[in-house]
C-alpha cells in the first residue's frame, strides 16, 4: 500500500456541502477530488486554472449581480424572445 499524508483544511460549512455534493454527483470522494486536484497542480506546475482579478469593468458587473441592480425580469420565455426581437430590430 502507499505511503499517504493527512492533509487539514478548514472551509465554510455550505462550501464544504455544496463541493461534496458536485464530488458525489461526479462519483468521487473529497480525497479522491483532492488528489486530483494535486496531481493537475503537479503536472500543470501550477494551478490547473486561470486565476485573476476581475478588472474594474467585471468588479461592477458582479456588484450588480449580487444586488440585482439593473436586472430585468419575464412573466414567460415569449416576453423574453419578444424583448430580443425588439432590441435587434432597434440595433439594425
Amino acid at each position: 500500500m502507499a505511503k499517504t499524508e493527512m492533509i487539514r483544511a478548514r472551509v465554510e460549512p455550505d462550501l464544504k456541502q455544496d463541493a461534496e455534493k458536485v464530488f458525489s454527483t461526479l462519483g468521487l470522494s473529497a480525497t479522491e477530488a483532492i488528489t486530483l486536484f494535486y496531481r493537475q497542480v503537479a503536472l500543470c506546475q501550477g494551478l490547473p486554472f486561470a486565476v485573476r482579478i476581475p478588472n474594474a469593468e467585471t468588479r461592477e458587473a458582479i456588484r450588480q449581480a449580487r444586488t440585482g441592480e439593473g436586472l430585468t425580469s419575464y412573466g414567460s420565455v415569449e416576453e423574453l424572445m419578444a424583448d430580443l426581437a425588439d432590441d435587434d430590430l432597434n440595433d439594425a
